[in-house]
């Protein structure tokens, strides 16, 4: 096989501005993209340079020489389109959250397995060489038990990124499901663990007059009553993104890693002092996500997020929205089985 063909669902900025040229330094191709207007999609398709412009869902998938397809469109279209492009064979990259519902999530799941495609969701953290640097160090006992991790996920939303993410939680707008999701993958990759429950306060601080939520702190329990605290945010603007892993024998603290690009620092602080700890390589996320996702379609790996840990993610995220809204603490498996998740 060569490089994999891609068709993209959705002229999206992320697939301007990461996705395609990320696809091009691999050696793959994107192939054709979707768009709800012809005008939109064939300007995307003039600027980026892309063959072909759709209208048609059915007409793009309808190609033989489309492999994958990469779906980049508001959250509630996720489902519809994923499952579209497994019944007609094409492997799927969906952009986070996979879905807007945990029964719309298993759904994907069920149809890119009956079709024997592979599903991956685009959380692009676990791909980072600071967090891959990370996860050998927990597995390799640096830091002994995990005992906490502090996620500082705090932006501030470009202007041209804000629209539905503030003003439309039909369509998945808001901080919750944009960032905690993203956190909740990093951390269930680094740690190997999964948040048992969540309780979280959320707002809205901008000038902008959301209707959804731009800012929220939550609290997770995971397994040995491992604690994850994260604060995400659409609203400053001179903050540092970073987490610490806090273990029994350790501290791990790193700062500049929360972000789309291959930067960021690690220290290790235990019994002989601080140092610096390098990762491995500076690759960028999304070409590690890419070759990751080629090696999976050709039997030879695994995608650095499949579609089971990005319904996990999901399934976080949902939890975290009801906690705040009720304020009650909820259970990510009540979550997960479509219950009534409050736990008192």
């Amino acid at each position: 096989m060569t490089g994999l063909r891609w068709g993209l669902i959705g002229a999206s900025d992320i697939a301007s501005t990461r996705i395609i040229p990320a696809l091009r330094r691999v050696g793959q191709e994107p192939l054709a993209v979707l768009s709800s207007s012809a005008e939109r999609g064939t300007r995307f398709a003039v600027e980026n340079d892309v063959r072909l412009s759709y209208t048609s869902l059915d007409a793009m998938l309808g190609r033989d020489d489309i492999d994958a397809v990469y779906i980049s469109t508001t959250n509630e279209l996720h489902a519809q389109q994923a499952i579209a492009a497994a019944v007609a064979g094409k492997h799927v990259l969906c952009e986070k959250p996979l879905a807007m519902s945990i029964a719309n999530a298993q759904e994907i799941i069920a149809a890119c397995g009956q079709a024997g495609v592979v599903l991956a969701t685009n959380h692009h953290l676990p791909a980072a060489g600071t967090h891959r640097r990370i996860r050998e160090l927990v597995a390799e006992g640096a830091v002994g038990r995990p005992l906490a991790v502090r996620v500082f996920h705090a932006v501030k939303l470009p202007a041209r990124l804000a629209g539905w993410r503030l003003d439309n939680p039909e369509r998945g707008g808001g901080v919750i499901l944009d960032i905690t999701s993203h956190d909740a993958a990093a951390v269930h990759a680094l740690l190997g663990v999964r948040a048992l429950e969540v309780s979280a306060i959320s707002c809205s601080q901008g000038s902008w007059g959301a209707s959804a939520e731009d800012a929220v702190m939550t609290v997770m329990r995971c397994p040995e009553d491992l604690l994850v605290q994260t604060h995400d945010a659409f609203t400053v603007g001179y903050a540092d993104t970073g987490l610490e892993v806090h273990g029994t024998d350790g501290s791990i603290i790193a700062r500049g890693v929360m972000t789309q690009d291959p930067v960021g620092t690690l220290h290790l602080r235990d019994a002989k002092g601080e140092r610096e700890i390098a990762p491995r390589d500076r690759d960028d996320l999304y070409e590690v996500t890419l070759r990751a996702f080629q090696e999976a379609v050709r039997g030879q790996g695994v995608p650095i997020v499949d579609g089971h840990a990005g319904l996990q993610a999901l399934a976080v995220a949902l939890a975290a929205k009801e906690a705040a809204q009720t304020s009650h603490t909820v259970s990510v498996d009540a979550v997960l089985a479509g219950q009534q998740p409050h736990n008192g």
